[in-house]
């Protein structure tokens, strides 16, 4: 039988993140399922590259998560990120899959449950993604529930987000969020954001502005012992914002869709993106080009809040 290989034998930083660990520079994790599976090529890989630049630009070290090789890549290098964008063959990896692609070798895009769990064994408090994982609207009757909210509870990971994501259950998903102890905190505005729409009508926890005042109210809660994650919610720029009623609408004509094809589980949220682009005429992958930008801006100044406040 092969030897297991121990956590930190599968870990594999690239050479800058490596270095910026070693020096002190804040590091901000960005899952590779948006790029496999969230966006069309070219747009995929392009918006993967911007989100790296615009880290950089505000301080800290960006270091996209896949599984490859049977190695967690913590940071990808661009033919890394080219293949990912055009393979087509990489798994959803979430908390389930990670042995699984690991022990197989497989090559893995990482689900935002899954980058959290990467991104903690790496040491990365701040992750970047475009919109969390939640209830789904027929979940009394599904009961699908994204894998994403268990991982809030328990991972401490700091989760930068447009919110959730506009095809979930809104008001489930933070209820479920509150009975599990993950601070909701939002930015630049008092409400919790809901992906392509600014305004989910919901109101945060806390609305938050400064990333210091920020970083020094998840830095508490990680002092007082209370494992698990943060959500910060910031809302998509206004001008690539969908109105709430259109958006619905394409919602509710793609999970009729999805319902006559029998599509559900992890196939699930693929396929109702992937309609209501097309119902969109492409303005939805616009908006969510947009609010993942914005976000990895967010995501940086937070990163290099919390590395202010390390041991302090």
């Amino acid at each position: 039988m092969a030897d297991i290989p121990s956590c930190s034998a599968l870990l594999a930083f690239s050479e800058r993140v490596a270095a910026a660990r070693a020096a002190g520079r804040p590091v901000v994790a960005l899952e590779s399922t948006l790029i496999a599976h969230g966006m069309p090529h070219p747009q995929n890989l392009s918006t993967a590259r911007a989100l790296e630049a615009l880290i950089r630009d505000h301080g800290a070290e960006p270091a996209t998560i896949a599984v490859a090789g049977g190695r967690i890549r913590i940071g990808l290098a661009d033919d890394e990120l080219e293949r990912l964008a055009r393979a087509g063959e990489a798994r959803k990896v979430s908390r389930r899959d990670l042995p699984a692609a690991l022990a197989s070798g497989a090559l893995g895009a990482t689900t935002v449950a899954g980058t959290m769990i990467c991104a903690a064994l790496a040491g990365i408090e701040v992750f970047v993604t475009g919109g969390i994982g939640g209830v789904h609207r027929d979940a009394p009757r599904t009961f699908d529930i994204s894998a994403d909210l268990t991982e809030l509870a328990r991972t401490s990971v700091a989760v930068v987000c447009a919110g959730a994501k506009s095809i979930l259950d809104i008001g489930l998903t933070l209820e479920h969020l509150e009975t599990h102890g993950v601070p909701v905190i939002a930015c630049e505005q008092a409400n919790f954001a809901a992906f392509y729409v600014r305004d989910s009508g919901f109101p945060a926890d806390e609305r938050i502005d400064d990333p210091a005042d920020q970083a020094r109210l998840i830095r508490t809660k990680w002092a007082l012992g209370l494992a698990g994650g943060v959500v910060l919610s910031t809302p998509v720029p206004e001008a690539a914002a969908l109105g709430p009623e259109e958006v619905d609408a394409w919602i509710r004509q793609a999970l009729g869709e999805a319902a006559a094809h029998g599509i559900a589980g992890k196939a699930l949220t693929p396929f109702l993106l992937q309609r209501i682009h097309a119902s969109s005429g492409g303005r939805s992958l616009a908006a969510n080009i947009a609010l993942v930008e914005h976000n990895a801006v967010v995501g940086a100044r937070l990163a290099v809040a919390l590395a202010r406040t390390r041991g302090g």
